[in-house]
């Protein structure tokens, strides 16, 4: 049996794709997984990552050599895993999960091909805050200029995404998307007094979850929005603070509800009893304008109808399956006016095409992507 490092520099618990990774190989391949966390599981081997300690004067050193494009020696300050050398050089496939986590592959490559999965487009991936601009855009650009070429294959969550890293990096990345695994079930059915709408997934400032607030002021009292949000383990002062804030400016309003999260394989069953799934999300960075992530895919298994600010893929989908609706922009009063004049019959009907996009779009079909990719990795 042919065994397989995954390397991933986050917390499984929270990292669906790379769960949905270890789900796709498990049956056919001797896994083991680096991260930092994860839950107790007999199908693979787990090496805990512990987060580098990065005191005060590590993190001004590293400032000063990012300035000064001593990038190699910025990133052996920044990402240091001594646990990855107790492993041994006799893996015949190795993914890297982000760009920070290729040089690691590549460094215990040996002989093993190497796959690289890019969860974004990682040169512009906080390209709206001007302090990462001045660090770690170089730094990315770097990464992806030295170890892209030195993967096997690349994959990635979508077209935009695939076609920049082609255009920049002379590459051809394969698409995997983020679509959750199927699940068997039928669409709730709406109610005429009350719309249920669901948004889900990590509160951070640059999401803007407050439009979605701001929506609520511009549609009558049929409908309620609930928010299944939590802050990220790796968050600052200013993110921790985000979603005590989305409360208070929310207390006032009886038909804004926050929910407890659940666990990621038990999202779509428990969103399954609203009616429209929400995205808006102002396209502030390149990733954002060509997202695709997993709460989408959530609302297609979750057999919602679904409501988005204009994103090219995501409105691509709505669109090709009628699933539900596309603003004109990112204002709160756009998602809002196109809400305001739909039916349950509408809701209903839009449930039900979201019944055969989820027999099509799902993580099945990736499986057999991936699998037919590694096979031919290893068969070379």
């Amino acid at each position: 049996m042919s065994k397989i490092l995954i390397i991933s520099l986050s917390n499984l618990k929270q990292d669906a794709r790379v769960k949905r990774q270890i789900y796709f190989l498990k049956d056919k391949y001797q896994l083991t997984v680096a991260c930092f966390d994860a839950l107790e599981d007999s199908t693979f081997k787990f090496v805990k990552l512990n987060h580098p300690n990065l005191t005060l004067s590590i993190k001004i050193l590293a400032a000063i050599l990012l300035v000064l494009r001593f990038f190699s020696q910025a990133f052996k300050l920044l990402h240091s895993y001594p646990e990855l050398r107790s492993l041994k050089y006799d893996f015949d496939l190795i993914i890297a999960n982000d760009i920070e986590s290729l040089p690691l592959a590549y460094k215990l490559k040996g002989k093993a091909k190497l796959l690289f999965d890019a969860h974004e487009y990682f040169p512009r991936q906080f390209e709206d805050k001007f302090a990462w601009r001045i660090l770690f855009q170089p730094f990315n650009k770097y990464l992806c200029s030295k170890y892209l070429s030195k993967a096997d294959i690349i994959t990635t969550i979508g077209e935009g995404i695939a076609k920049e890293y082609e255009k920049q990096y002379l590459v051809k990345p394969i698409v995997i998307n983020n679509a959750a695994p199927f699940q068997n079930i039928a669409p709730s059915t709406t109610s005429e007094g009350i719309i249920q709408m669901i948004h889900h997934g990590i509160a951070i400032p640059s999401r803007r979850l407050e439009l979605m607030i701001a929506m609520m002021d511009h549609l009558d009292e049929r409908f309620h929005l609930n928010l299944m949000v939590f802050t990220p383990q790796t968050g600052n002062q200013k993110t921790r603070k985000y979603l005590f804030w989305l409360k208070e400016i929310s207390k006032n309003n009886k038909r804004i509800k926050f929910i407890e999260p659940v666990k990621s394989e038990e999202v779509v069953e428990t969103i399954n009893k609203f009616d429209i799934g929400i995205i808006l999300v102002p396209p502030i960075n390149f990733n954002y304008k060509n997202g695709l992530g997993n709460k989408f895919f959530d609302f297609i298994q979750a057999r919602l109808a679904i409501a988005i600010g204009p994103i090219p893929e995501m409105a691509a989908f709505v669109e090709q399956y009628n699933l539900g609706l596309v603003s004109e922009d990112f204002t709160a009063r756009a998602l809002a006016e196109i809400l305001s004049s739909l039916t349950s019959k509408e809701i209903n009907s839009f449930k039900e095409n979201a019944e055969i996009a989820a027999r099509e779009i799902n993580a099945e079909k990736n499986k057999i992507l991936l699998n037919k990719i590694v096979k031919q990795l290893l068969s070379t």
